[in-house]
């Protein structure tokens, strides 16, 4: 017999275990049973529940997005003004929770698996748009018929300072968006 309420704790201890997995190896060569191992079940309990290594992934990817989305609404709630959300946006994308080691590595191994995978790939869109929703709605007030430009280069220094932090750069998370806050201050500086 099942251990009744036993299913939602060991989906997140698999959900945990392929993020810190991923981080460890830095690519998604890893095994459901090197995942279910480090969640401390059977590889056969994961597959029951997810089905497929692909499955996992992309539950430990909703995951990291359900978290990211807590601290921008968190973050957001903080703020005065557009300019003060638009940073609110930027330091969530940054917050020590979201710019650790392996969920960075998780969030470039997403990325690349999104060029092959149709779940991966919608998820990703999902993520873009809400960024990309987010940024402008406070950009067009400041930036006008800027916003769509200026909301592109944002995102393309977020994803890029996440690359360089998965290729070893030391840079915290608190310095990172103190360098897209200070490129965004300039672009706004700009109108």
């Amino acid at each position: 017999m099942p251990k009744v309420g036993m299913e939602p704790i060991r989906r997140e201890a698999l959900v945990k275990a392929t993020i810190a997995e991923i981080g460890a190896v830095g690519s998604l060569d890893v095994t459901v049973s090197r995942i279910a191992k480090r969640a401390g079940v059977s590889s056969a309990l994961a597959h029951h529940y997810f089905g497929s290594k692909d499955q996992i992934f992309l539950a430990a990817m909703r995951h990291i997005l359900t978290i990211y989305g807590a601290w921008v609404m968190r973050e957001l709630t903080r703020a005065r003004g557009p300019r003060e959300r638009l940073h609110a946006v930027v330091r969530a994308s940054f917050e020590t929770g979201n710019f650790e080691p392996e969920v960075v590595a998780s969030w470039l191994n997403f990325y690349v698996h999104a060029q092959s995978d149709k779940g991966a790939a919608r998820l990703l869109a999902v993520y873009h748009r809400r960024l990309r929703s987010n940024l402008l709605h406070d950009l067009r007030p400041l930036v006008g018929l800027r916003a769509v430009e200026v909301a592109e280069v944002v995102g393309a220094l977020i994803d890029g300072l996440y690359l360089r932090h998965a290729l070893g750069d030391e840079t915290n998370g608190e310095l990172a968006a103190a360098r897209v806050i200070h490129v965004l201050n300039k672009l706004l500086e700009d109108q």
